[in-house]
């Protein structure tokens, strides 16, 4: 058993936006980029939505090639969240399994330059609701006259 440069068979990479959690497995085959088992067209029919995800590889593709992916299954499950965070979720965990599979550093700064939240990504939680009021803020308001 020998440890070296050798090519895992697969790169695993996971992000998370909000609530939304993603899991990406990266490994050969037929070029197919499935989320939650459904082609990206059938899961995402919003135009803007799949523009959002297929964004990691459209720059990758830029920065490595044409035919770099082609031969290339991604794999995404997304948990949580609304479908734009759920979006941005699967758009970062592709972001980072790209960038581990191909040992790119070109390829990291090309979506650090583009948008550092490809693999970065964006801390920010809705904050709780507390007691009195309906909202995180918001209080009952009363009146004394």
């Amino acid at each position: 058993m020998s440890f070296g440069a050798e090519k895992k068979p697969y790169v695993f990479a996971s992000a998370k936006r909000k609530t939304a959690r993603a899991a990406v497995v990266i490994k050969p085959g037929r070029g197919e980029l499935r989320i939650n088992g459904f082609l990206v067209n059938v899961y995402a029919p919003n135009e803007f939505v799949r523009a959002k995800i297929l964004e990691p590889l459209k720059i990758a593709e830029l920065i490595l090639g044409e035919n770099s992916l082609q031969n290339l299954d991604i794999h995404v499950t997304v948990k949580g969240g609304g479908f734009m965070a759920q979006a941005d979720a699967a758009r970062m965990a592709i972001g980072r399994a790209l960038v581990e599979w191909t040992g790119s550093e070109e390829l990291k700064e090309a979506y650090v330059e583009y948008d550092r939240t490809i693999i970065a990504g964006d801390p920010r939680q809705t904050e709780p609701k507390k007691f009195g009021g309906r909202s995180a803020r918001a209080r009952v308001q009363k009146s004394y006259r």
